[in-house]
């Protein structure tokens, strides 16, 4: 089962997902670590982006990595050989269609995958067949509806509507982050917790307005810009408008502030 992935494959992507990695990287990833010998499942690796720092965080375990992109995979091998990564094994796989016996993993991790698929729910239920029972699975989804700056700007809103829009046309939900508590919970899943973790940018935190304002959300929404053109959501002078004041509010007097959602929970156990 192929899924439309919004934000396209090219070079460009590839960069925008590293620099994300590499900020959020404590944000999201502090608390997450597996025991040596455990064996985890990270379901749609994409390019790698946060396999590194699972592996890293984690080097006594391991990791088997999977995506449907042929191409994903490629790059994620080669990033891992230049990190000098040796505890993750690649693999191209389908979430809906894993090639794994049954509760053969001690843990999965599963991270802005949700969003982009029509079946969430169906999704966690293909991936917890393979989880050991009381093992336990990491779910983390961002939620554009809350990116909140200053100064505010319609344009800007307008702009980041077309990227929500896109992703919903082509089976996402690029709000899903506020609903990952009941897709986890009727996905089967028991002993579930969800966090939010803010991110804010101000002047007195230049790494988080470069690394997030500027190259992670920002760059996101302006590498829609052909698509959300082509689909007539929006005019060209517009969009680029409310682009402009996206990358404002990075400057001396902007601030941006973003939530995502990281959840945890377990395979319930027989009985």
């Amino acid at each position: 089962m192929t899924h439309p992935y919004v934000h396209g494959y090219d070079p460009r992507e590839n960069r925008r997902l590293q620099d994300q990695a590499g900020t959020l990287s404590d944000l999201l990833h502090a608390d997450t670590s597996y025991p040596a010998g455990s064996r985890v499942l990270e379901a749609g690796c994409g390019v790698g982006a946060q396999t590194l720092t699972l592996a890293r965080r984690s080097p006594q375990a391991r990791f088997t990595s999977v995506d449907i992109a042929a191409e994903s995979v490629a790059r994620a091998q080669r990033s891992a050989r230049a990190a000098g990564i040796e505890n993750v094994e690649f693999l191209q796989a389908d979430i809906f269609a894993l090639p794994f016996d049954d509760a053969c993993f001690d843990h999965l991790f599963v991270c802005f995958v949700l969003e982009h698929l029509p079946q969430p729910v169906a999704a966690l239920r293909h991936l917890t067949r393979v989880l050991k029972p009381g093992g336990t699975i990491t779910v983390i989804e961002g939620d554009h509806g809350l990116a909140c700056f200053h100064p505010g700007s319609p344009d800007a809103r307008a702009a980041i509507e077309c990227q929500v829009e896109l992703q919903r046309r082509a089976g996402g939900n690029a709000l899903i982050g506020r609903q990952l508590y009941p897709l986890m919970v009727q996905a089967g899943i028991e002993a579930v917790r969800v966090s939010p973790r803010m991110v804010y940018a101000d002047a007195s935190r230049p790494q988080w307005s470069d690394g997030f304002t500027r190259r992670t959300f920002t760059a996101m929404i302006e590498g829609v810009r052909e698509n959300a053109l082509s689909a007539g959501l929006i005019a060209a002078e517009r969009f680029d408008a409310g682009v402009r004041d996206l990358y404002r509010t990075a400057g001396p007097d902007g601030v941006f502030c973003y939530t995502f959602f990281k959840g945890v929970g377990a395979r319930p156990l027989p009985g």
